[in-house]
């Protein structure tokens, strides 16, 4: 019973953790369109502010918040009894869109830049946001070719899996720097009268937008690493699927959890015990696909 109450109490501080992330994610982008239309020009596609105005909305809007949930979603509860193939695609979904929204967001602060006569690609952050969106497409192109057609041996899928999510996390960590610097840049830039030293509310209101960047990341990249809220590996899918439903077969992204953690999660206690079986049973997955 104890182990019971133990995964309900661990279900609670998940959808905890969800629902302020979904929270600070959605205010953000409140916050990115109470910035432009109350205290810059508002959004269009004519050449000036406003059309740059577009490049902070979509950013957060399909950079972060979008990328945000793309990480987390193997590991809502309630999709553990749908195929991994149709998780597949909804990742994969929401990063297209993500990208889609980062590529049209580069095009707008191009063409205002263009039209104004302003140097592209001087700054330390046009430099990393660049480096960030050529890496997320390399990474959403390798995802698809890997992971999502049915071409790419076991082997192959297994060998990638950890540098897939590794690339995944550290491209979502530098996007929010990105956009940290990004906002900086224009706060100095735009406040002039009275400056950005002297604190006006838009230099309040787009710090504290800063902020739940910050506390947005910190929230998604946490549930992103609890080992023990990792989607089931194929093989417990059996105890989780109802009876007639055949589970996907072993995959190689089965293999890539830390431990069987659905029903072991008692080996969550950080023996030396629970590591030595975690170490063994991941063995044994990474040698049933071999």
């Amino acid at each position: 019973a104890g182990h019971g109450a133990r995964k309900m109490e661990d279900y609670g501080r998940f959808l905890a953790l969800l629902a302020s992330s979904l929270l600070v994610g959605f205010v953000s982008v409140i916050l990115s369109l109470v910035w432009v239309f109350h205290y810059r020009e508002g959004l269009s596609w004519d050449g000036g502010p406003a059309e740059f105005n577009w490049h902070p909305v979509l950013i957060i809007t399909g950079f972060v918040f979008i990328q945000g949930i793309a990480i987390i979603v193997y590991r809502l509860p309630w999709t553990w009894k749908c195929s991994k193939l149709l998780m597949k695609f909804i990742h994969a979904g929401l990063n297209t869109t993500a990208m889609i929204l980062a590529i049209v967001s580069m095009v707008a602060v191009f063409d205002f830049h263009n039209a104004k006569n302003i140097p592209n690609m001087y700054s330390l952050h046009s430099w990393i946001g660049l480096a960030a969106v050529i890496f997320y497409s390399l990474q959403l192109f390798l995802g698809f070719a890997v992971f999502l057609l049915p071409f790419a041996p076991v082997r192959l899928r297994a060998a990638l899996m950890p540098i897939h999510v590794y690339s995944g996390l550290t491209i979502f960590a530098t996007v929010i720097a990105t956009a940290l610097m990004g906002i900086t840049e224009k706060l100095i830039f735009a406040l002039k009268n009275p400056a950005y030293s002297e604190s006006p509310p838009e230099a309040t209101l787009v710090n504290c937008l800063g902020l739940l960047l910050v506390i947005f990341g910190s929230l998604i990249l946490w549930m992103a690493s609890r080992p023990h809220w990792k989607r089931p590996p194929a093989e417990n899918a059996k105890l989780l699927s109802p009876i007639g439903a055949t589970p996907e077969g072993t995959e190689a992204e089965s293999t890539m959890t830390n431990s069987s953690n659905a029903d072991k999660s008692d080996l969550r206690s950080n023996t030396e015990a629970a590591r030595k079986q975690n170490i063994k049973f991941d063995e044994a997955g990474q040698r049933s696909t071999m």
